[in-house]
């Protein structure tokens, strides 16, 4: 299926994790992909190294888009960056620092890309949210007040730009099998153990996948999904809606 033939999409955070499966399920379905990101991916998509936090990056980013491409139709705001800890684990410092990266930055992203994105007859635009948002879990507070912004955000902007032909949604993922999830399994005192606390958390007993986000970031952002806007898609393996 090539339901994204002819079309341009970014993918911030492109190189790893749920933003390069997001890329490659783009690509695979006819998009021309132009991934945001500290590091080039591996898989040779169409790099732009930017630092969303900078508006002179995000300011190049977009000549990049209007000069080679004189257009964009869809925008993955996947960047982020993790934080662990109750209410007393994370400073000031880092507050501001976890809340720029996934918030403000998604949304700077979100504003400078939005001109373009308004001349497209096929104009989407997916936010990577969590199940964090809506779900309460043990030492993510800061993680999750910044995916509660996006969950709310993603609902604002629909409600913003749905008369001007732009279509807004998220994905809100459960734990996913992705380098910062490792990187706090290496880090914990018995790995093998917080493993297993983890996949017992979802219902489904296992860690959600990256392609499994990717595919799910590919309905909300395909021309078929047309009538699909402010919507927010779970792929938790039930941890936001079942107990069992």
């Amino acid at each position: 299926m090539k339901d994204f033939a002819g079309l341009v999409a970014v993918v911030t955070g492109g190189s790893s994790g749920i933003g390069a499966a997001v890329a490659a399920q783009l690509t695979d379905r006819g998009a021309t992909v132009v991934v945001l990101d500290l590091v080039a991916p591996e898989a040779g998509h169409e790099f732009v190294p930017c630092d969303l936090t900078s508006e002179t990056d995000l300011a190049r980013a977009v000549d990049h888009l209007t000069t080679r491409h004189g257009r964009l139709d869809v925008l993955v705001n996947n960047a982020g960056i993790g934080a662990a800890g109750d209410v007393t684990a994370n400073d000031r410092d880092e507050w501001h620092r976890v809340l720029d990266v996934n918030v403000v930055s998604m949304a700077r992203t979100a504003a400078a890309m939005m001109p373009l994105l308004r001349r497209s007859p096929s104009a989407s635009l997916v936010n990577v949210s969590s199940v964090v948002a809506v779900v309460g879990v043990r030492n993510r507070v800061l993680y999750s007040a910044t995916k509660g912004a996006i969950y709310a955000m993603t609902l604002a902007m629909a409600a913003d730009h749905v008369t001007e032909g732009v279509r807004v949604n998220a994905v809100a993922p459960g734990t996913a099998d992705t380098p910062w999830i490792n990187r706090l399994l290496a880090a914990a005192a018995d790995p093998t153990a917080e493993a297993a606390a983890l996949r017992a958390r979802q219902p489904m007993g296992r860690l959600v996948t990256a392609d499994e986000v990717a595919h799910a970031v590919a309905y909300l952002a395909s021309p078929l999904s047309a009538s699909t806007t402010g919507t927010v898609l779970g792929v938790d393996g039930g941890m936001g809606t079942l107990k069992v």
